[in-house]
């Protein structure tokens, strides 16, 4: 029984099929995802059609379309040619070995939690009493505002920021953390602010939201700092929590707090009384991409299988897909100072890339990390134009723990962004 059909559900359950296994999926909204209707790939669209210059009229066009509309009857029936079973409806367990969707009882032998995340809105007085969006309404509506406030300067709220300004509207961020990017190296986030600055968003950075009013002409939003904002629609973009509540997992010994993960070992298993329990995706807390999910699916599908399959997060990248766009991947300086790592930092700007004159744009940098106990690089963040493509070497490298001997003798092709990275890593090279 794989309950969520998600991005990692779609992958278990069709796997444990082709493999001849019994296989039952519960979703209660579209099967195939979040990410598939209402977060990467529309949200990617926009912003491929914003660089593109296209008209808003065209940009949802084409969003609506990638997104089949928001339907998933083509979905559901190829799932059922491979020989899954897809119960639509809420379930919820009710013992070892039974569940409920909508009032049925069903039995099942293994269980895989894949119910994802959900928005987080945050209490603000009168907030609930006024017209908001999370991303999922953000990016399956045609409406336009022409003053949006996006609350969250993650990247979510970049992303949706950086749409909404490149189609007219009248964008504020609020932050209240004083920077964008909070978990990511500070220069990232900097790079990210001038780039939406120039595109006219207004960066209330080191304010929170205190309440909000209905105006005739639209809302009024103050902010901790005493400033005001006025909009015709918010934008919610402060975060996701794992989907866990009303489950009913305690009926199986699964332990679940509001707000956190169901909790899993290095295969994906969930510690349970009763019965074999598995999770993957945004319901476990551990890294909340699709991407993730997808390697996470991978694990949990093998280890049903019979192999013995354990995770390695140290290289899972972390993308905002804006203009420039920022990559990071394994530690951030925030993190390396709260484990206590002794932290190497070199860095690059892709100004002085012959790439970067070829493409008359010159904003960017690039900054690699090593633990100087290890002699290895462990992280890396870089903003700047096609970084989602040209880092890729970089997860690599820090996945498969290359010395930095091997990684300096790469030869990178003229002109391209990826030469940036060399003399970092000679740097880290001679400093270690």
């Amino acid at each position: 029984m794989v309950l969520g059909g998600g991005t990692a559900g779609e992958l278990v359950a069709t796997g444990l099929a082709r493999a001849g296994r019994d296989v039952a999926l519960v979703e209660n909204r579209l099967v195939g995802g979040e990410s598939r209707y209402f977060a990467c790939v529309p949200s990617k669209s926009l912003l491929l059609s914003a660089r593109r210059g296209e008209t808003w009229e065209m940009a949802v066009a084409r969003r609506d379309a990638l997104t089949g509309y928001r339907a998933d009857e083509r979905i559901v029936a190829r799932m059922a040619e491979e020989g899954v079973t897809v119960l639509r409806g809420r379930g919820q367990v009710t013992g070892p070995g039974r569940i409920e969707v909508d009032g049925a009882a069903h039995g099942f032998g293994d269980l895989v939690l894949c119910t994802g995340s959900e928005p987080v809105i945050p209490p603000v007085d009168g907030l609930a009493d006024v017209p908001l969006w999370t991303s999922d309404g953000a990016l399956s509506v045609p409406d336009l505002p022409r003053r949006l406030v996006v609350l969250g300067g993650g990247p979510v709220g970049c992303e949706l920021a950086q749409v909404y300004a490149a189609f007219g509207s009248q964008v504020s961020v609020v932050e209240a953390s004083g920077r964008l990017l909070t978990a990511e190296a500070p220069f990232a986030g900097e790079v990210l602010a001038d780039a939406l600055r120039r595109m006219g968003v207004d960066l209330r950075l080191g304010a929170d939201l205190s309440h909000v009013e209905r105006k005739e002409s639209g809302l009024r939003l103050w902010l901790s700092d005493g400033g005001t904002l006025d909009a015709d629609r918010i934008l919610v973009a402060a975060g996701r929590r794992p989907r866990v509540e009303g489950l009913g997992l305690e009926t199986l010994g699964v332990a679940t707090s509001p707000g956190h993960g169901v909790p899993v070992d290095e295969t994906c298993r969930v510690p349970s009384t009763s019965g074999d329990v598995w999770a993957a995706g945004d319901v476990t807390g551990v890294a909340r991409t699709t991407h993730a999910a997808r390697y996470q699916a991978r694990l949990v599908l093998a280890n049903l299988l019979g192999e013995h399959r354990a995770a390695d997060y140290r290289a899972i990248p972390r993308v905002v897909y804006t203009t420039p766009t920022v990559y990071a991947v394994g530690i951030a300086p925030k993190q390396a100072e709260e484990l206590g790592i002794d932290l190497l930092t070199a860095g690059y700007d892709l100004a002085a890339t012959a790439r970067a004159a070829v493409e008359a744009d010159e904003r960017g940098r690039v900054e690699l990390y090593a633990d100087r106990s290890r002699g290895l690089l462990i992280g890396a963040a870089a903003a700047g134009l096609y970084a989602e493509e040209w880092m890729s070497e970089v997860a690599l490298a820090i996945r498969a723990e290359t010395p930095l001997s091997v990684l300096t003798d790469v030869v990178h092709a003229f002109p391209t962004y990826g030469e940036s990275v060399e003399a970092p890593l000679r740097e880290l090279a001679g400093r270690l």
